[in-house]
């Protein structure tokens, strides 16, 4: 399933017991629809208030509808701020999270007062030295240990991740960064754009972002900024897992 969602009014992507979910009203469509319990597995969680322009999950299903037809249904079922945009068919072993051999997120920012960008994205209105933050770039894009960027208390394995791209663009009062990576950590992109802010601010320099590199310690990093300008942007999978 290939989904876009307004994460503005939801507690994020995974069913949890104290608010309403992405994953909670998909799930209550789908099991309507096919007429039994149905489950779906997402690529990744998104935290509250996170967007998504694609998010990918799977389910198993032995319905005879044609997946146009459950397509069309679940989008007359689900409100507004969820859209079902495509179901593919794969092959019975495929798994969203597991086989995704990429993602790639971004993250808005403006710096002119702007009502119409209100839950989209985040208004910063001081000046940034985009240079440094250019070069802050590249520091970040030749590690491979995040655990500066992580949630602390985070069940993983392991702190690596591969970023394949990197980068912050600049179109008058409005930035975009945009990063790709095999895997992410739980916060990191939005304490890596927080960071970023902080050098270009000049609060932290180019100097101070490799200490805090070096140090694998949350606290050296800069503050997480607000989920409203993160959004999953794309997910790439191996061709052979499509039928």
């Amino acid at each position: 399933m290939d989904i876009s969602y307004r994460g503005t009014v939801y507690h994020g992507w995974q069913i949890q017991l104290n608010g309403l979910t992405v994953q909670e009203e998909i799930e209550k469509a789908m099991s309507i629809i096919l007429q039994e319990k149905t489950a779906i597995t997402g690529s990744g969680r998104t935290d509250a208030g996170v967007h998504a322009i694609q998010q990918i999950a799977h389910f198993d299903s032995d319905s005879k509808m044609d997946v146009a037809q459950i397509t069309y249904k679940l989008n007359s079922f689900l409100g507004k701020n969820i859209s079902i945009n495509a179901i593919h068919k794969v092959t019975e072993n495929a798994h969203a999270r597991f086989d995704a051999v990429s993602r790639k997120y971004q993250y808005a920012i403006h710096q002119a007062k702007n009502p119409f960008k209100n839950g989209f994205s985040y208004y910063f209105p001081r000046a940034l030295n985009t240079d440094h933050i250019h070069i802050a770039c590249e520091f970040i894009k030749d590690r491979q240990n995040f655990e500066c960027f992580s949630k602390v208390h985070t069940e993983v394995k392991h702190f690596i991740c591969d970023i394949t791209q990197i980068k912050w663009t600049q179109k008058g009062m409005n930035h975009l960064f945009e990063i790709t990576a095999n895997r992410f950590l739980r916060g990191m992109v939005r304490a890596i754009v927080g960071t970023l802010i902080d050098v270009g601010v000049g609060k932290t320099s180019l100097e101070d972002l490799k200490q805090i590199l070096a140090s694998n310690n949350r606290s050296e990093a800069g503050k997480s900024v607000p989920p409203e300008g993160l959004y999953l942007e794309k997910i790439m999978y191996p061709r052979m897992i499509y039928i």
